[in-house]
């Protein structure tokens, strides 16, 4: 056997040497191992990241999420989004900024030599190669996504864990350019991209074959578009295209009407089939709709419960359990199937409510009073509860059909695809429903529909088809939650400061909440009515005199012709209470405003809005406005809420009063019930009593600036009503404020007769007689009269 040379030997340890050597110096030196442009973080988020004290597990590595966005949204759009749907993702999520952006409470990637430069396709393509780099291994799939996009992230999970992430796909919604850009953006006629604003995802496969290649990507660019760009990059370098898939419109939701979509009503098909949404621009609306999206889940989550309820109360009638006693069944000894029992924590339900099975027999009644009535559903509402039977169907039953017949078309279509075929909805030709407060709602529907196939023998034609639906009522949950108390809030002095100033009169207290609270300027037009004025003058002093209620009580007064006393009389009234709270012998009234008197000529005639108008123009812009009748009723929470529901630039308030019908066909003295008014709101508004007067808007609360941007009263009315519908009208269709509509417990409109002038507009005329059908009596009271009236004639 030879001996290698020393000097042989000399050369290959050397070489061996400067080998390792070399390895080392490539393996930590960046420039040699990748484009210039990338860069590594300084400080990598882990796995598990402790942002705002919330973790993402390990467990979860199926989704990593890249958040494309610029330094002036960050406080905005890119925290909505870290905050909402970011929580949720599974796998994780990192927000990518450009160089020495900073904000604190998100997983911020600042990415050095990146600007905010638009079309940010340098950001875009480095976002990605930070991706791979340092991501690559541990999750399946890669989100390239705007800031102005909602995923829903459990939807995401199911849709993602059906496909093999170990082939190398590129998915989102297809696009192939507008129509005037077609041959300028260098694509094929087999060519197109993933558009980049609902979001695109790659396999790992797919990242894998495209970032040693993103330089070349880089440097050779057609257009000006980022989401152009990476498409010819993964199919010239990756081999694969955008899914041309039709279904991908639904799914990664683009619209052009992003505004009137996410600031409306969000229950809409488009909202319910999508998983991404884009785009939402406004950063307040991205936590509405995750607001709504989280509610979605919530009913899922009632239903799942209810499935489950019945399929116990099956299960125990098979073993000989009755469903009243299912509640108290044992498994097996000392096993109980319900621990824990009603009232306590983690309450599983009343199956003898929820375990009902599905009949139109569920509900029997014991006599003829607990019988339900049925109620026609068709273009519009026939009702036995009220005076006039046909009438518009209300927003709160339309949202509940539109619910109903979107899950009735889920349950329809949900085997279309195997079978080739789609069913669509048109309308619902008829129906019927009842309210039953214990189990739920029952409905009866008629649906047309429309058949399509599309699959061998092609074919569109209507069908209808019958629906009978339950829904269960699963029970009412209150969630209390408690203001954070100040560190110091538990010393002896503050419980005593505390103690001393919640125990003070407002206008005492040393809270600064009573302080701020804005002062509510009361607008009332009157026309003689003295009587009915003495008795709302003296409300008021009880109401806010006494009560240091920060309010200015503004009286447009008109002289009445026939009855010039009576304008006399209400003069006086006022200066008698005036001179009370200028003298300020009592404390009730002392430092209270004064209430001011505009008088109206003799010649002048009674008009609402000219009236409002008037004390209007008195005021500042920044004053809060209550427009109000002589025979309202109040308490203090209607002023509250006035204060609270009324946001200057922002909301304006019309509540839907509570109003009494005629006490004589009751049987009772009107003047008993307007001196216990108190009672009516709080403890008495039923359907005998009055009712809720969704049709008038005359009483409404807003601030001046608002009221002169939404156009005011219409002054050119005179006589009975009209100008407060035709004000209500114009701001709804505005749009530029929020209109708060809703019952408010603490109003009651005090029946008194209404007399409509031969002399008022037809328009008018017609308001005016339905205002005097509707506070007659309630359906109930008007047939006992009627069976009364027919009994004595017969006899």
């Amino acid at each position: 056997m030879k001996m290698a040379k020393p000097k042989k030997v000399l050369k290959i340890l050397l070489g061996i040497i400067i080998g390792v050597l070399c390895s080392q110096l490539f393996a930590n030196t960046e420039h040699f191992c990748a484009p210039h442009f990338v860069v590594k973080s300084e400080k990598l988020v882990d796995d598990v990241d402790l942002v705002a004290g919330k973790s993402t597990p390990r467990s979860k590595n199926l989704l990593f999420v890249g958040v494309m966005t610029a330094e002036q949204f960050l406080p905005t759009r890119a925290k909505a989004v870290w905050n909402t749907w970011g929580q949720e993702v599974p796998g994780k999520m990192l927000i990518f900024s450009s160089e020495n952006s900073t904000y604190d409470g998100i997983p911020l990637v600042s990415l050095p030599g990146i600007d905010d430069s638009y079309p940010p396709q340098k950001k875009s393509f480095t976002m990605l190669k930070y991706m791979h780099d340092n991501f690559i291994d541990q999750y399946e799939w890669f989100m390239r996504a705007d800031d102005d996009v909602y995923v829903k992230s459990d939807k995401m999970e199911e849709f993602l864990r059906a496909i093999d992430s170990r082939k190398p796909l590129f998915i989102g919604q297809t696009g192939r350019g507008k129509k005037e850009e077609k041959g300028h953006l260098s694509l094929d006629t087999d060519e197109n991209f993933c558009m980049g604003g609902p979001g695109m995802i790659m396999s790992r496969e797919t990242l894998k074959r495209i970032a040693p290649y993103i330089e070349d990507c880089l440097v050779n660019l057609y257009t000006n578009h980022e989401d152009v760009e990476i498409g010819r990059c993964v199919r010239k370098f990756a081999g694969v295209s955008c899914t041309w898939n039709y279904e991908m419109q639904v799914i990664f939701h683009h619209t052009k009407n992003a505004e009137e979509l996410y600031s409306g009503n969000l229950n809409r098909k488009e909202v319910h089939k999508a998983i991404n949404l884009h785009p939402v621009k406004n950063h307040e609306h991205l936590y509405k709709l995750h607001t709504f999206i989280q509610g979605v889940k919530v009913q899922q989550a009632l239903q799942k419960s209810v499935l489950l309820h019945r399929d116990i109360a099956s299960s125990m009638k098979e073993l000989g359990y009755r469903i009243q006693s299912v509640d108290s069944a044992h498994l097996g000894k000392d096993v109980l199937l319900f621990p824990v029992k009603q009232g306590q924590d983690q309450y599983l339900g009343d199956t003898s409510l929820l375990g009902v099975p599905v009949s139109i027999n569920r509900y029997v009644p014991k006599n003829t009073s607990d019988v339900l009535e049925w109620e026609l559903v068709s273009k519009v509402l026939y009702s036995y509860k009220d005076l006039q039977p046909k009438r518009r169907i209300g927003t709160s039953l339309k949202e509940g059909l539109d619910d109903v017949t979107r899950e009735i078309m889920e349950l329809i279509n949900q085997y279309s695809k195997q079978r080739g075929r789609i069913i669509d909805f048109k309308e619902i030709l008829y129906g019927y429903w009842r309210l039953n407060p214990l189990y739920g709602v029952d409905l009866i529907l008629d649906l047309l529909l429309t058949y399509k196939k599309y699959r061998g023998h092609k074919m569109t034609v209507q069908v209808r088809r019958h629906a009978y639906v339950q829904q269960t009522f699963t029970g009412t949950f209150i969630r209390e939650a408690l203001p954070e108390s100040p560190s110091n809030d538990n010393t002896i002095i503050n419980k005593v400061f505390n103690h001393i100033s919640n125990n003070l009169p407002p206008l005492l207290s040393f809270s600064s909440e009573t302080s701020s609270e804005p002062l509510i300027h009361l607008l009332l037009p009157l026309s003689g009515r003295y009587e009915t004025f003495v008795r709302f003058l003296h409300m008021y002093e009880e109401i806010c005199i006494q009560n240091w209620e920060k309010t200015h009580l503004i009286i447009i007064l008109f002289h009445t012709k026939d009855q010039p006393e009576e304008f006399n009389n209400t003069v006086k009234l006022v200066e008698s209470v005036n001179d009370k709270i200028k003298n300020g012998f009592s404390g009730a009234y002392k430092n209270h405003q004064i209430i001011d008197v505009i008088e109206f000529g003799l010649n002048s005639s009674f008009a609402r809005g000219v009236a409002l108008q008037r004390a209007v123009d008195t005021l500042q812009d920044s004053d809060l406005m209550l427009f109000i009748d002589v025979d309202i009723a109040y308490d203090r929470t209607f002023l509250q809420r006035v204060r609270k529901n009324t946001v200057l630039g922002k909301s304006v308030y019309f509540p839907i009063l509570y109003s009494l019908f005629n006490p004589k066909l009751l049987g009772k003295d009107i003047s008993v019930i307007a001196n216990n008014v108190p009672f009516f709101t709080t403890n008495n508004t039923d359907t005998n009593s009055g009712y809720w007067r969704s049709s008038g808007f005359g009483m409404a609360s807003m601030y001046k600036k608002d009221y002169l941007a939404l156009g005011g009263f219409d002054t050119n009315i005179q006589g009975w009503g009209k100008e407060d519908v035709m004000f209500f009208e114009e701001i709804v269709h505005r749009h530029t404020h929020k209109l708060v509509r809703c019952v408010d417990p603490g109003l009651v409109h005090i029946f008194h007769e209404v007399k409509c002038d031969a002399s008022l507009a037809a328009d008018q005329k017609i308001m005016c007689l339905g205002t005097q059908a509707n506070t007659l009596g309630s359906l109930a009271t008007v047939q006992k009269m009627y069976e009364r009236y027919i009994k004595g004639k017969l006899r």
